[in-house]
């Protein structure tokens, strides 16, 4: 490596579709860590219950359910217009409104859990598992490439009969184990395009929980619209 660097050594070149995989993979992780970041983000934006969640997520336990800020709104509502009078058109209004809130914010939760379920954990299931046995195993390839230079090198350097046989060996097992690491490298690098359909496919459910999500909050503040009117 140290004479490849220095230019010094020859180099076995990956071929250019390989290495276009290699690129493929890295650019989706890059991209799907990204996403799933923002996601994040969009779900939960305070930075410290989010951290907080990533620190139970570690611990392998149960982070302690929250209120939103809906419900927090919600309970605010419904108490004063208790205390004013449920029998006052003020009053009135805030209870039905502070209990619109609260539904709410129950739906935010079903839609923030469905979408941990069926998109983050997913995405994210990439980033943290699969790239990595792919990260592995393209190390690994790199390796064995560096060990048929350095035969390569060797036979090269042979000088009596005995040791250019032996370096011819060598050459070959190198040979053969780059092969064979080139092919297992290949297949793990092509199943990323299975890893873009299964991602669509969280995508679409990720934007049917949005959707249902928002025709609900919708569908309750006309109905309270209605009411108030």
């Amino acid at each position: 490596f140290t004479e490849e660097t220095l230019g010094q050594a020859e180099k076995t070149e990956l071929d250019a579709h390989l290495e276009s995989l290699v690129a493929r993979a890295e650019k989706t992780k890059i991209w799907t860590d990204r996403i799933a970041q923002q996601t994040e983000v969009l779900l939960q934006p305070n930075p410290t219950v989010r951290i907080e969640g990533f620190l139970y997520e570690i611990l392998e336990k149960q982070a302690p359910v929250r209120m939103t800020p809906h419900e927090y709104l919600g309970e605010c509502m419904v108490s004063s217009g208790h205390d004013f009078g449920p029998g006052t058109s003020y009053g009135s209004a805030l209870i039905k409104c502070g209990n619109m809130q609260k539904k709410i914010g129950g739906m935010k939760k079903d839609f923030i859990q469905s979408s941990v379920i069926s998109f983050l954990s997913p995405v994210k299931s990439f980033v943290k598992e699969d790239f990595q046995i792919i990260l592995r195993e393209h190390r690994m390839l790199q390796n064995k490439r560096l060990d048929l230079d350095a035969a390569k090198s060797k036979l090269k350097r042979a000088r009596m009969a005995d040791a250019e046989s032996a370096a011819e060996a060598e050459l070959r097992s190198a040979q053969n184990n780059f092969n064979q690491q080139v092919e297992n490298t290949r297949l793990l690098l092509e199943g990323v395009s299975n890893t873009h359909s299964h991602h669509l496919h969280c995508l679409k459910d990720f934007v049917d929980a949005q959707s249902a999500y928002y025709a609900r909050c919708n569908q309750f503040t006309v109905d309270l619209q209605k009411q108030l009117a």
